[in-house]
């Protein structure tokens, strides 16, 4: 293992059910024959949900839930996963490389980092959606993060939650751990390795000792 790369929300944060009650709160809005359309739609990126379920007439609906949705993600609460920063300081002890993969982008990061202002020094790279030509679950993202640090896919761990997500950590040709923070771990079981629910009991040698 030379490189761990993680996804953000619900993989680093948990911060899925704030997601859950914003998108509720917009479905409902504009989609209200379709309750609990929210558990449907997690895990897809933004261009995702707008190209399938705000297009047509709501095209034109897309920057306003743009903007309150950038609000929303400008006071919402970032905390981490139990265990994770004891797990980054674990792997880069041992030489791993870390680096957040995510299809969020800059103006969600910017909140992030007043958030959290010691985020950026827990990674060695933070790879955004500016910095892909495709979206999960297509594998660009996971191999342009393995070209980063000029590792092969095979000598890298993704960490993901959503099955977009752990599919594309498969397509990589990469081992996969799933989260099971935002679907239940027998869901995710067929797109991963091993599945947990937080870092608390994962380290650096119970992660070699199952994968090598």
């Amino acid at each position: 293992m030379k490189a761990a790369l993680f996804d953000l929300d619900g993989v680093v944060f948990d911060t899925e059910p704030q997601y859950t009650e914003f998108w509720g709160s917009q479905c409902r809005l504009y989609h209200p024959e379709r309750p609990g359309l929210e558990q449907e739609i997690k895990g897809s990126t933004l261009t995702q949900i707008y190209d399938r379920w705000f297009s047509g007439d709501l095209e034109s609906e897309q920057p306003v839930i743009t903007r309150r949705l950038d609000a929303f993600e400008a006071q919402m609460r970032y905390e981490y996963i139990a265990g994770f920063e004891q797990l980054i300081a674990d792997l880069h002890a041992h030489g791993v490389k870390t680096a957040v993969v995510t299809s969020s982008n800059q103006p969600k990061m910017e909140s992030v980092y007043r958030a959290q202002p010691q985020f950026k020094q827990l990674f060695d790279a933070i790879l955004t959606s500016e910095d892909f030509e495709h979206s999960k679950p297509h594998p660009d993202c996971y191999l342009k993060a393995a070209a980063r640090f000029n590792v092969k896919p095979s000598e890298c761990i993704v960490f993901e939650d959503s099955f977009n997500g752990l599919k594309s950590g498969r397509a990589a040709g990469m081992k996969v751990v799933g989260l099971a923070t935002t679907n239940p771990a027998d869901s995710i079981a067929p797109l991963s390795d091993i599945q947990i629910t937080d870092y608390q009991h994962t380290t650096y040698q119970s992660l070699n000792e199952r994968f090598i």
